[in-house]
């Protein structure tokens, strides 16, 4: 069992390693997306499928609350998986839960950042194609190829593609790019002088 242990962990290494070797472009464009967002007095709002949902709620949470330094709150929301629909046919909407909420919460200038796993997730590519009917940009963190998001993303959208297929894998990359992004906003609007 330790050797299987060994192995998950080598896994995990080298996984983020090829994710260390070919996202710092896209993360950089996505700090700076964010922030001039922000800076532009727009929210970031944050959706994700199943796995991928406690991802969109840590980045809001640490949007509004603070990354690993105290500093004034930032605007952003994550969408609710669970949202309620007043129609007694919401099952039939199950893949418009998000667009419909960015339809109703969003404004054009806002920005919406999206976890994926492939890209094929039906809820996650109807609130993106919301958001762009609003003029949004999307930040899509996304595994795999990027799946059908890719096709939907303009050239002033971001595409994070974490090199893996695994979705452990790119749950745990997708973690660690929001932790990065959280450290790169906090010192772009809120630079700390160092001691």
């Amino acid at each position: 069992m330790q050797e299987s242990i060994k192995t998950i962990f080598t896994e995990s290494i080298q996984a983020q390693i090829a994710a260390g070797e070919v996202l710092p472009q896209t993360l950089e464009a996505s700090a700076i997306t964010i922030v001039q967002s922000l800076i532009n007095g727009n929210k970031v709002i944050c959706c994700g499928e199943l796995s991928c949902n406690m991802l969109a709620e840590h980045f809001a949470g640490l949007l509004v609350n603070h990354y690993e330094t105290e500093r004034p709150c930032l605007p952003a929301i994550s969408l609710s998986q669970n949202h309620v629909h007043l129609d007694m046919h919401s099952n039939d909407h199950e893949q418009d839960k998000f667009s419909r909420q960015v339809r109703a919460f969003a404004q054009q200038g806002d920005l919406l950042v999206i976890f994926a796993i492939d890209g094929n997730e039906k809820s996650i590519v109807a609130a993106v194609e919301a958001a762009l009917t609003k003029d949004m940009k999307v930040i899509a963190l996304v595994g795999d190829e990027g799946g059908e998001l890719s096709g939907l993303l303009g050239p002033n959208d971001v595409e994070v593609l974490t090199p893996s297929k695994r979705p452990s894998r790119i749950l745990e990359s997708h973690l660690f790019n929001i932790h990065c992004l959280s450290q790169l906003i906090d010192n772009t609007l809120f630079p700390q002088d160092e001691q």
